[in-house]
C-alpha cells in the first residue's frame, strides 16, 4: 500500500505547509519563503484594507486575496460581495504577474463587476462620495449612511470606481499582443485614495 504523506494543521486538518514565494507559488520544502497570512483572521474593516494595502504594495497579492477572502468569510452578508470582488482583483493580479494573462484579465474583470454594486450601479461613473467622519465611527449605521452616500452599499472609504477602471485597463493591457508578466508591486492599485 503506497501511503501519501499529508501535511496536517494542530486540528489534523489537510494543510500544505510548504513555503511559497510572495506571489503564493509553493515553493520546495526546506526552501526561504514568504511567511503566509494566518487564515481565519477577523479583522475590522479598515483593518483588513491597510493590510491588504501593504501586501499589494510588497507585490504579495496573493497574501492580500487571503486577507480579503478573511473579510468575505467573517463579514456581514452585505458586504461579502465587497470582499469577494476584492479577493477576485487580488486574485487576478496574481495570475497576471505569473503570467496567466487570460485567466487574470477574467478574474480582473470579474471582481470588477463585482464591485459595481459598491459604487451605485454599475453605470455609477465615480467613485465614494465620501468617508465615514471620524465622528460617526462610533455606529456602523453612520458608517454605512457616510459610505453609501451615492446609493450604493458600504465599501469603507474603498475607492471602488478607481478599482474597478484600474482592473479593466490593466485587464486590456495585459491581455494585449506580446503580454508578459507584469510586475505586481508596480501595477498595485490604491483601495483608497492615499493609500500606497
Amino acid at each position: 500500500m503506497d501511503e501519501t504523506r499529508r501535511d496536517r494543521d494542530t486540528e489534523g486538518r489537510a494543510h500544505n505547509a510548504r513555503p511559497r514565494d510572495g506571489l503564493g507559488r509553493p515553493l520546495p520544502y526546506g526552501s526561504p519563503g514568504v511567511e503566509r497570512q494566518p487564515e481565519g483572521v477577523v479583522r475590522s474593516p479598515q483593518e483588513t484594507v491597510r493590510e491588504a494595502q501593504r501586501l499589494l504594495s510588497a507585490g504579495m497579492p496573493f497574501h492580500a486575496h487571503e486577507v480579503f477572502e478573511d473579510a468575505w468569510k467573517s463579514g456581514p452578508v452585505a458586504e461579502r460581495e465587497l470582499w469577494r470582488g476584492l479577493a477576485q482583483l487580488a486574485v487576478g493580479l496574481t495570475h497576471a504577474a505569473r503570467g496567466n494573462v487570460t485567466g487574470g484579465a477574467r478574474l480582473l474583470r470579474r471582481g470588477a463587476a463585482a464591485l459595481a454594486e459598491f459604487r451605485g450601479g454599475p453605470d455609477a461613473s465615480d467613485g465614494l462620495a465620501s468617508e465615514a467622519s471620524e465622528t460617526s465611527e462610533t455606529s456602523e449605521a453612520s458608517e454605512a449612511s457616510a459610505d453609501s452616500a451615492d446609493g450604493g452599499a458600504p465599501a469603507h472609504g474603498i475607492d471602488v470606481g478607481g478599482l474597478t477602471g484600474w482592473a479593466r485597463e490593466l485587464a486590456g493591457r495585459v491581455e494585449g499582443p506580446g503580454a508578459e508578466p507584469i510586475d505586481a508591486a508596480a501595477e498595485a492599485p490604491r483601495l483608497r485614495d492615499g493609500d500606497r
